[in-house]
């Protein structure tokens, strides 16, 4: 009897209460460019340090035939810049800058917001709103070079707040679908469709 009320009381909770994480750069392509920026950073400075020292440090190719001005100082300076932009991108996964979550709690009549940021004063983004002061769930659909599908959580005040992960853009009919949950969630109306 006392688990059939846990589990109804459950329901109940997960039926009031809704929350969605968000990736921040913890994602597979973050790594995989951390990565790929990491072996041609080192291959380039190796290729650069290999035309100063006249010796073969790379096992590939043969960069000691290369003259060092111009072309060993430009290898050493790509692959320290590659260097520099693959140690920028593993301290953003480290600190997961844009993770984070939305919950929408219909029990406390509270949307919550939290965002990790960089280290330091404000590394937490955390925004509390109460369901009253929601306007609408906008979604804001962008084509072209730069494609951008968000569904933005409006209030009265007139701010929007993107609730969407940075990411590829999800299909329009996903975007449509989670937003219309959400509205429907909050009773709010949808627009931007």
């Amino acid at each position: 009897m006392k688990l059939e009320n846990n589990i109804k009381t459950s329901s109940v909770k997960d039926a009031l209460i809704k929350q969605d994480k968000i990736i921040g750069s913890k994602r597979l392509s973050n790594y995989l460019i951390a990565l790929m920026l990491l072996l041609g950073g080192v291959g380039f400075l190796l290729a650069g340090f290999s035309s100063y020292l006249d010796l073969n440090l790379l096992p590939i190719g043969n960069p000691k035939n290369l003259s060092f001005i111009p072309q060993g100082i430009i290898m050493s300076f790509y692959g320290s810049v590659a260097l520099m932009i693959c140690f920028y991108i593993s301290l953003t996964i480290l600190w997961d800058v844009g993770g984070g979550y939305n919950e929408f709690n219909k029990i406390e009549n509270l949307v919550r917001i939290v965002r990790k940021g960089f280290p330091g004063k404000n590394r937490e983004i955390y925004l509390v709103y109460p369901i009253s002061s929601i306007d609408c769930i906008k979604l804001s659909v962008k084509e072209g070079l730069n494609p951008q599908r968000t569904i933005c959580l409006c209030i009265k005040d007139k701010r929007e707040i993107p609730l969407t992960q940075v990411q590829q853009p999800m299909p329009l009919g996903e975007l449509e679908e989670k937003a219309t949950e959400l509205a429907v969630f909050l009773g709010v109306k949808l627009s931007g469709l």
